[in-house]
């Protein structure tokens, strides 16, 4: 087994992840194609809404993990979050993002984890709420009950050993990786301001999208 903080490691954490993100629903579609003796119209439409969420999701993972190519706007990257089960108890706002105007490929990935992040951050649902301007600085906040970015990732933010080190599990992959992106894409992403001492509201994150 590859020690924490290696590329290898890395490429071991992405691969189980991915595994997991797809198991259920090719069981679901696999399970589905079986019954069809049984019920075949309940089962192809079952087979189909699994089909669906599963080329939703596959379109996810592609335009979040893989190299940066596609220039997607703010209304097609919320098309791709629903393929997120947590996505369902999630309200997500935009302020002064056009929906038909798309971010650089850089941008577009980096924008996109720190969604998926947002998502993750929120396990009992809430709002994310996008801001800014898709040429120039996007800010991005989360409210809801247990909201909160995951505990050292100011660190990973400042630090890329910080983030490597951090590489434990498939479960708690998001919040490293974005961090490391940040730096790989040249792409400025930081904390914009401490929350208040009797605020319980995470900091929202300031993501410069003009490659620095």
């Amino acid at each position: 087994m590859e020690t924490s903080g290696s590329p290898l490691h890395l490429a071991e954490l992405l691969a189980a992840r991915l595994c997991h993100e797809f198991s259920g629903l090719i069981g679901a579609v696999a399970s589905a194609i079986g019954a069809v003796e049984d019920d075949g119209a309940a089962a192809l439409g079952l087979a189909a809404e699994a089909a669906s969420a599963l080329t939703l999701r596959l379109r996810l993972w592609r335009a979040a993990w893989s190299e940066a190519d596609e220039m997607l706007g703010v209304a097609d990257l919320l098309d791709l979050l629903r393929a997120l089960p947590g996505a369902r108890r999630i309200a997500y706002e935009t302020v002064g993002l056009p929906a038909e105007v798309a971010f650089s490929p850089e941008a577009t990935r980096l924008l996109l984890n720190v969604l998926i992040l947002a998502t993750e951050s929120l396990p009992l649902g809430g709002r994310v709420l996008l801001s800014g301007q898709p040429s120039g600085d996007v800010v991005v906040a989360i409210e809801g009950p247990r909201a909160g970015w995951p505990a050292g990732f100011a660190a990973w933010l400042a630090d890329a050993a910080c983030a490597w080190a951090a590489l434990g599990s498939p479960r708690t992959l998001q919040g490293p990786l974005t961090a490391l992106m940040a730096r790989e894409c040249g792409l400025r992403l930081s904390a914009l301001f401490p929350a208040a001492a009797a605020d319980a509201t995470p900091s929202p994150l300031l993501l410069g999208l003009a490659p620095s």
